[in-house]
């Protein structure tokens, strides 16, 4: 991996080293939280589904109130960013970062009317493996809570999550919702095959609406039905989806064997469509 302190990060309108790469200490986003994210990724140095992205991190702004995001402006400083550190970007598994956030405010929750903070930077490439093991976690999803459905910077439970996975020797952590329905992981939604069926949990259950999660829905096929926490065990095959991992098996939960213990057809075929037409179509 490349050096990631010798890369260029997009500050409020200029392009810095990231020495220079600084925001205030009273930055709302920073003080609690209050900003939203994308994580984007870019295969050899193009951007892929960067309008699907931008869309969603719009839609993030607005759900939490935060004014200011200008799509366009982003768009542009996206290509600038990937442009400027194009000596470092040179996978297919490397990331754009861009953080909205409501800019220098109050030590505490209340905002103030001011500028907000954007940053965009990148993360040379991490080649995911095609398989991987999960964990399950006791904490909940809340799907009736205030930021449910929205990508913003307020990750200390996915932080807290993850790390009880790492502990385990897995990758992920995947959360049940107060229902006890399966919901989806730290950074990632679920999709199981039962009985030859392509099933995920329907957003309502509290996950987000992941770009890659969309994609597989619209390539391959699937429907989206409420499933059982256990089902993450019990079904024939479980692989994750998420812009850093593409389509990963699962090939164990809390130690366990999923189905064969390999990638099974049904996931193998997911992940060769999806590769497939992410070559075809830069911004689907």
């Amino acid at each position: 991996m490349a050096d990631v302190t010798s890369t260029v990060f997009w500050v409020n309108g200029a392009l810095v080293p990231e020495a220079e790469a600084t925001t205030s200490a009273r930055d709302h986003g920073f003080v609690v939280g209050d900003g939203v994210f994308e994580a984007v990724k870019i295969d050899r140095g193009r951007i892929f589904a960067l309008s699907r992205h931008l869309a969603r991190m719009a839609r993030s702004a607005a759900g939490i109130g935060l004014p200011g995001f200008d799509v366009e402006t982003v768009r542009r400083a996206a290509h600038e960013v990937v442009e400027a550190n194009a000596d470092v970007l040179g996978s297919a598994y490397d990331l754009l970062r861009i953080t909205f956030t409501g800019g220098p405010g109050l030590l505490g929750s209340g905002r103030v009317d001011g500028p907000p903070t954007l940053v965009l930077g990148v993360t040379p490439g991490h080649d995911p493996a095609p398989e991987t093991a999960v964990v399950t976690v006791p904490y909940r999803r809340n799907e009736l809570g205030a930021l449910t459905g929205l990508k913003t910077t307020s990750y200390g439970e996915n932080v807290v999550a993850l790390a009880r996975a790492h502990a385990a020797g897995a990758t992920e952590a995947v959360f049940a919702n107060t229902r006890g329905q399966l919901c989806e992981g730290t950074g990632t939604n679920v999709f199981v095959v039962r009985d030859g069926e392509l099933l995920t949990p329907p957003l309502d259950s509290g996950c987000l609406a992941g770009v890659t999660r969309a994609l597989v829905l619209e390539w391959s096929g699937g429907r989206e039905v409420e499933l059982p926490y256990d089902a993450l065990t019990d079904s024939d095959e479980v692989f994750l989806t998420s812009t850093a991992r593409d389509v990963q098996a699962v090939v164990a939960v809390d130690g366990r064997p999923v189905g064969g213990g390999t990638a099974g057809p049904v996931t193998r075929e997911v992940a060769r469509v999806f590769a497939d037409r992410q070559r075809e179509r830069l911004d689907p």
